[in-house]
């Protein structure tokens, strides 16, 4: 039977519940971050970074806020890269599972510009202080419509020069071509059955267009990108 994208899925996945810990949510987080960066997830949202820094001094000091960082395998590549090209970055990973941030954390020991909070994004990112830009890499699709609306209307209010979002196509092929890794990287049953999902509640390009006029943006840019993926970022500065 072929699978159905017409419409984003509002099935839920299991790494929705925020109380979830232990071995296996560790292994997944860590698989997540290592399929993403193996087929050059990070690549997507470091150009982004690049793309609205482009106007901006090399000494500024620069504020990034990834939104649900996981196991923060974003942020210590950005760090490296800031280290190798000798930038100011200041690296904040938010997530709303403490066992996430804590593991994230331990990952990063060592990386002084790195730090991590347990937040929701939803009440806490209405006060939360101002950053630079914001990151949401493979977040995104765990949101409804009218939620998604509702963040990025508050990463229009906390970031000064703009936001990158990094999310799956919802496509029937990139559906059958995971379940090929499932079996290549031996992901575990939440593992397969969430990445699934999160396929089927990802996007059509026509679903972010959409958003765009409903926030009213101006100056953005969506790209289609390998592994069946969308880079849109937003200038707002």
């Amino acid at each position: 039977m072929f699978v159905e994208t017409t419409h984003r899925s509002t099935a839920p996945e299991i790494m929705d519940n925020f109380e979830m810990k232990g071995e296996i949510l560790r292994d997944a987080l860590d698989k997540i971050a290592s399929i993403n960066r193996l087929l050059g997830g990070n690549k997507v949202t470091l150009e982004g970074i690049k793309f609205l820094l482009c106007s901006q001094p090399k000494s500024a000091i620069i504020r990034i806020t990834d939104i649900g960082c996981g196991n923060g395998d974003m942020l210590r590549a950005l760090s490296d890269y800031a280290s190798q090209h000798r930038l100011n970055f200041i690296l904040i990973g938010i997530d709303a599972n403490n066992f996430t941030v804590e593991h994230a954390r331990s990952l990063s020991a060592g990386y002084e510009n790195i730090s991590y909070q347990c937040l929701d994004i939803f009440d806490d990112l209405k006060t939360h202080q101002q950053t630079d830009i914001i990151l949401c890499t493979l977040t995104l699709h765990h949101f409804k419509d009218q939620e998604i609306i509702e963040l990025l209307q508050s990463f229009g209010r906390n970031a000064r020069l703009g936001f990158v979002i990094n999310d799956l196509q919802r496509s029937a092929i990139a559906y059958y071509l995971f379940r090929g890794l499932c079996f290549i990287f031996g992901l575990n049953e939440m593992s397969r059955e969430d990445g699934l999902t999160s396929i089927l509640r990802g996007f059509k390009k026509e679903d972010l267009i959409a958003y765009s006029r409903t926030l009213g943006l101006k100056n953005y840019l969506i790209k289609w990108k390998w592994a069946f993926r969308y880079q849109w970022i937003v200038k707002i500065a």
